[in-house]
């Protein structure tokens, strides 16, 4: 008989596996190690072949940078040496800012002297020392600085690529792009206008002005620094080129009103952050108006040569855009690749280039590549068919270098500025360029002749739209930059009837923020052709009631207070400020466009700070407040569209 069988193991559903013996984890670093090298040997022998490598070329390429970047530097020092030998021995500059935070009624204010009388026409020289012995030299250490600027042009190349988008524009297909290879401008040599330093304080409406300026720069200091915008209101930031565009606009105002510790500040960012090696598209027009022309007035001002080396870095990089079929530049140009960017369709044709290359022009040699590339486009444009009188279409092909969308004239959006570098070049030119003052004086007359009309019942002169042979009476907020230079045109000489017409649009565009009930402008209104019982003038759409803390108005103010000395003008921009601090300033730092002009119980603020507030508003409003018509003189200096000071060239020599 057999024994009886065991009975049957229970059944598991589990495993039960032990890691260690009498060992646990702890988390200290010997386990971890054993347990890198285990993982090392479970690799198979090409996937370690391959991570050796790797690390192998990777030292290999940083020895080899480490040469390169140790022969650049050596050879940057004996260049520099090289040039200090060479620089001017007496340039003029704009006295120092003084300390306006501690004593603001001791501050010295910045005060140009009349041109002297000048023998050769050409750019402003260079300039590379401050003057007065009582304003502290913002570029202490001047060698030191200037190597400093030399060498962040190298440091440069090894700096990690930032993509940041804008607008982009599509050449004509078939088009050869542009290289990014750009020759180095060359040095002006004539002599600029000498600048004094008399003693002057700010009066109660320019401390005003310095202490919205003071609440603007710290909300951006705190919650936008070293960004292109502030957003006040979720005190954040936005971007559009990524290159600190709101601190490189405002350099020159917090030049002008004196607050050096603020411009020490930034200057600090520009020489140790700002890198424009990135691959980037910029407008060509929003970067020379802004960061071109923001880098070469704050040159002018303080003579600090960083701003310049920087400002040729920069324009150097902006000149690929001229190399298109018809010598009309794209509208954008990538600065890291010297690329124009395309797009996948839609219509071939760029913008209107606006920019002119205006600021550029103010720091090249008068027979610069550069400067030759400018008047190209300007004897160009002067020969071409399809205008109205003077008047221009928006839109103009890279290619075929032709206008298109034939038949719409407008001054507002895409065209303003085109008239008005018309004047502004024949001015800073010495009044030299015939083209540009025929161009002007036909644009003006062709402006009065389709584009001129009066509203009702106040009679208020306006300047509409063409479309096709049909006048709109919509005018932009842009189209008040108009009063001011018709003024200034006066002022050098054209006819006299000029400023009669620049008396009668300025009302016009005091109206337009005086008939809202915040008392600011919106960003179009349309004007009232006939008479209509409680109607006012000024008519405005609801998605153009918003504000964009724009300049135009206070622009021309600042033009016709200083050329007629009416203090009315002062008093409406008085009326403006107060209304921009009521509506738009926004308690924790900065201030903020709004959405509704029409509403003061809730003018919807839109988080957004251009930086043309700093740049633009806030310089023209305190330059409208000053009694001094020797503060940045307008026989001395001119204006870009960004309001970036920069000085008039010497006139011919005479024989």
């Amino acid at each position: 008989m057999y024994p009886p069988l065991p009975p049957p193991a229970p059944h598991r559903d589990f495993i039960s596996v032990t890691l260690s013996l009498g060992q646990s984890y702890d988390g200290s670093k010997s386990w971890r190690r054993r347990s890198c090298w285990r993982k090392w040997k479970q690799l198979s022998r090409l996937q370690r072949n391959v991570i050796l490598f790797s690390l192998t070329f990777l030292m290999l390429c940083g020895f080899l940078s480490y040469i390169s970047v140790a022969d650049q530097w050596t050879a940057v020092d004996g260049r520099s040496a090289e040039e200090q030998k060479t620089r001017p021995a007496d340039p003029p500059v704009l006295p120092a800012p003084q300390k306006a935070d501690a004593h603001p009624e001791n501050m010295q204010g910045a005060l140009p002297q009349k041109p002297q009388r000048h023998f050769r026409r050409g750019p402003p020289n260079l300039h590379l020392r401050a003057p007065g012995k009582d304003s502290e030299d913002p570029r202490q250490g001047d060698t030191k600085r200037r190597d400093e600027a030399v060498g962040d042009a190298h440091q440069e190349e090894s700096t990690q690529r930032t993509v940041v988008r804008g607008a982009v524009i599509e050449p004509q297909p078939g088009t050869e792009l542009p290289s990014r290879k750009a020759e180095a401008p060359a040095r002006p040599s004539s002599q600029a206008p000498r600048i004094q330093n008399p003693a002057a304080s700010p009066n109660e409406r320019q401390r005003a002005v310095i202490d919205a300026f003071r609440h603007a720069w710290a909300g951006y200091r705190k919650f936008a620094w070293g960004h292109d915008e502030l957003k006040p209101v979720s005190r954040s930031f936005s971007e559009w080129f990524g290159l600190g565009l709101t601190l490189i606009d405002a350099l020159d105002t917090m030049w002008i009103l004196g607050l050096k510790k603020e411009f020490e500040e930034a200057r600090k960012w520009v020489s140790k952050k700002l890198r424009f090696q990135k691959d980037v598209d910029v407008n060509l027009f929003e970067s020379t108006i802004r960061i071109l022309g923001g880098l070469l007035s704050a040159y002018h001002l303080s003579g600090d040569e960083l701003f310049l080396r920087k400002a040729e870095d920069f324009g150097n990089r902006l000149m690929p855009a001229f190399q298109t079929p018809s010598k009309i530049p794209y509208s954008d140009v990538n600065i890291g690749t010297g690329a124009a960017p395309t797009r996948p369709a839609g219509p071939r044709t760029a913008r209107w280039p606006r920019s002119r290359a205006f600021s550029w022009s103010s720091g090249s040699s008068r027979a610069s590549r550069e400067v030759r590339s400018f008047r190209e486009v300007t004897r160009h444009v002067h020969s071409l068919s399809g205008k109205k009188d003077g008047l221009v279409p928006m839109f103009i092909n890279t290619h075929s270098g032709l206008f298109t969308h034939m038949g719409v004239f407008t001054l507002g959006a895409r065209a303003d500025s085109y008239y008005e570098y018309l004047l502004k070049q024949w001015i800073q030119g010495g009044k030299q360029e015939t083209q540009l003052l025929e161009d002007y004086l036909e644009a003006i007359e062709g402006i009065r002749r389709h584009l001129l009309r009066r509203s009702e019942p106040r009679k208020l002169t306006f300047v509409g739209e063409l479309a096709h042979g049909r006048f709109s009476a919509k005018m932009d907020h842009l189209v008040c930059f108009l009063p001011g230079t018709l003024a200034l045109g006066a002022h050098h000489g054209l006819p006299a009837d000029h400023m009669e017409l620049a008396r009668a649009l300025m009302d016009t565009c005091y109206q337009m923020n005086r008939q809202m009930e915040t008392g600011l402008s919106p960003e179009i209104v349309h004007f009232n052709l006939y008479p209509q019982n409680d109607h006012k003038d000024v008519q405005v759409k609801p998605a153009d009631r918003h504000n964009l803390l724009r300049p135009e108005t206070v622009e021309s103010l600042f033009y016709l207070y200083r050329l007629t000395g009416d203090r009315k003008y002062q008093d409406w921009g008085w009326e403006i400020l107060q209304s921009f601090n009521t509506y738009t300033r926004v308690p924790s730092g900065g201030y903020s466009s709004i959405s509704n002009v029409q509403d003061p119980l809730n003018p919807q603020p839109r988080d957004k700070m251009e930086s043309f507030f700093l740049g633009e508003t806030l310089k023209y409003l305190y330059l409208l407040f000053s009694d001094d018509p020797d503060l940045l003189s307008l026989d001395t200096y001119v204006f870009n569209t960004e309001a970036h000071p920069l000085p008039i060239w010497a006139p011919p020599r005479e024989v």
